[in-house]
């Protein structure tokens, strides 16, 4: 069975907390298998990452530190985070448009 894989991107993400995907919901079980931020200014930053199933927001990664110009990994090492329909993933920075993101993404796995 053939797998859909899956990209988001986030541009200069700031103090907001941007959504992904798109300002949509999550609509099947998908499979979160990989999350990279970039820091794109000269200072270093500080990061988190967390996804809301509805009710509440489960953090990945909290106060995270990028130093300046440089990247986090969120999942790695084969981690990976499974998300169902009406999930919703969010990153937010400590500063405004500092962060690059790319989340890859299983969509539609079997349940």
């Amino acid at each position: 069975m053939a797998q859909n894989f899956r990209r988001y991107t986030l541009n200069a993400v700031g103090t907001a907390a941007a959504d992904i995907p798109d300002g949509a919901n999550f609509d099947s079980y998908d499979t979160l298998v990989g999350i990279h931020i970039a820091n794109v200014t000269s200072n270093a930053i500080t990061v988190e990452v967390y996804i809301n199933d509805g009710t509440n927001d489960i953090h990945l990664i909290k106060d995270a530190p990028i130093a300046a110009g440089g990247a986090l990994q969120v999942l790695d090492g084969g981690a990976k985070v499974v998300v169902q329909s009406g999930d919703r993933l969010y990153v937010k920075s400590d500063t405004a448009s500092s962060a690059d993101v790319w989340v890859s993404a299983v969509d539609a796995i079997s349940t």
